[in-house]
């Protein structure tokens, strides 16, 4: 699917290019700048929301998390520190307050989830209603940091936004690292932990994972805990790489989160689902969204991502049932 809409893509780039000029799509300012750092943020939450899927449940919050996280630093950096701080001073505490802001909205979700026995998405979606609200309510203004104040260049230019000139080209390589960091932490734990184990038999079966002796309740908290980290992360790579967060900041990127898990093969049924796959789907999503960006309508992005996310529902479905009709061959048999 990458390799096909690359290859899209990349055509498309080579038609409407001016003569003489480089490949719109191909050009490395665009794949690093644009794609690279729209999938960072899709697919670092994608990977926390995979493994909430994997568990059969849901977070439509993640997107408000991000938002308030980045909110959060940008509210407490200016005011720790001065503009020329050290980055071995700011960057651990810009860390510590937006993963951990992440930490304790992703702590709610689960702790209301587990507690109150209700469905995962009505839960999420008050607390994406709730969170939101937060964004626009408690900050004194719409954007932050105040207009006196700015974020350390320790943690934003010369982190975060830290720029390699290859050729004519501007890099931004640090987003992508960071992309890359979570996928990594996420495939380590679905598939070398026992805590990852435990994950893939709740959503497998839940009753059954009970009955073994496993703590499904744990788990589930757990893994809302993990989605609301990375929702932190990606409000902190956004704060760093725009140096400034907005109450509006990641609005409806929870449908390209959704999409990027689903879309990569995490099943909403439960039970299925890897980092890498997040990692991909967010990648698709991206392209999908920068092709539109430079060769269509920027209105049509919303009807195509629905789109991706039903197509993609209902091939697991279809998948599903084929895979319960060949087991039921094979006893008959």
């Amino acid at each position: 699917m990458v390799a096909i809409l690359v290859g899209i893509l990349s055509i498309a780039g080579y038609y409407t290019a001016r003569p003489g000029a480089a490949n719109v799509f191909l050009n490395p300012t665009n794949l690093t700048n644009d794609v690279a750092e729209n999938m960072s943020y899709f697919a670092i939450m994608a990977v926390g929301l995979t493994c909430v899927i994997v568990t059969g449940g849901i977070d439509i919050s993640v997107a408000a998390v991000m938002a308030m996280s980045a909110l959060g630093g940008a509210w407490i950096l200016p005011k720790l520190f001065a503009p020329d701080a050290p980055g071995w001073e700011v960057i651990p505490v810009a860390i510590i307050v937006t993963v951990g802001i992440g930490l304790v909205c992703g702590l709610i979700n689960g702790l209301l989830v587990v507690g109150l026995d209700m469905h995962p998405f009505i839960v999420t979606l008050g607390t994406l209603s709730i969170y939101r609200g937060i964004d626009i309510r408690i900050p004194p203004q719409a954007t932050l940091p105040l207009s006196d104040l700015v974020i350390p260049r320790s943690f934003g230019e010369h982190f975060i936004k830290w720029r390699v000139v290859v050729g004519t080209a501007r890099l931004t390589p640090v987003p992508l690292i960071v992309t890359l960091l979570v996928v990594l932490f996420g495939w380590f734990f679905l598939s070398k932990t026992v805590a990852g184990r435990e994950t893939y038999a709740v959503g497998g079966n839940e009753e059954a994972a009970r009955f073994s002796g496993l703590r499904t309740g744990l788990v589930k908290l757990r893994v809302y805990v993990i989605s609301g980290m990375t929702a932190g992360v990606a409000g902190m790579v956004m704060l760093g790489y725009y140096q400034a967060a907005s109450s509006n900041s990641a609005d409806g990127y929870e449908l390209m989160v959704v999409a990027a898990s689903v879309v990569g093969g995490a099943s909403l049924l439960g039970g299925r689902g890897s980092a890498v796959g997040a990692l991909l789907g967010a990648l698709i999503i991206a392209m999908i969204g920068d092709g539109i960006t430079l060769f269509a309508d920027t209105r049509d992005r919303m009807i195509i991502v629905g789109v991706l996310i039903i197509v993609a529902v209902a091939i697991d479905g279809w998948a599903q049932k084929l895979r319960i009709r060949r087991m039921a061959a094979g006893k008959t048999i």
